[in-house]
């Protein structure tokens, strides 16, 4: 069979606080943030998005359970990954983990890893030279 799915277009991240959870992909990750619908977000970054949804104001269809804090993200960087470690430092972020190297989809990786308002585990990665084994 051929493979089926090309790309992400968009996911559904599910926060406990809009105004934290934007200014926090916004501010320090440099997403934009959209308005569309009578009363929905997003956050725009390349070619993808993230909805934004909150507890009690969730939109159908939606997962079974949604939950803040849930997700494990990782995103690859627009710069070099020693220029996001300046930005994040600059913006109060707190680095867990990293740099260490990671395999990706398409290549090794180079990571960092802090989270979001909400708990999530945002990684965010540059590639590396070699190509990814496994």
């Amino acid at each position: 069979m051929p493979e089926l799915i090309h790309h992400l277009d968009h996911f559904v991240l599910t926060t406990s606080d809009a105004v934290r959870c934007v200014d926090f992909y916004t501010r320090v990750l440099g997403m934009t943030l959209e308005h569309f619908g009578t009363d929905r977000i997003a956050l725009k970054f390349g070619e993808q998005k993230i909805n934004v949804h909150e507890p009690g104001r969730l939109f159908r269809p939606r997962a079974d359970v949604p939950t803040p804090g849930s997700l494990d993200l990782c995103f690859i960087s627009a710069i070099p990954l020693d220029a996001v470690i300046l930005h994040l430092k600059e913006s109060g972020a707190i680095i867990e983990e990293g740099p260490v190297p990671r395999t990706g989809a398409m290549s090794s990786l180079r990571s960092i890893y802090l989270r979001d308002p909400d708990g999530n585990l945002i990684e965010i990665s540059e590639r590396t030279e070699e190509e990814a084994t496994d």
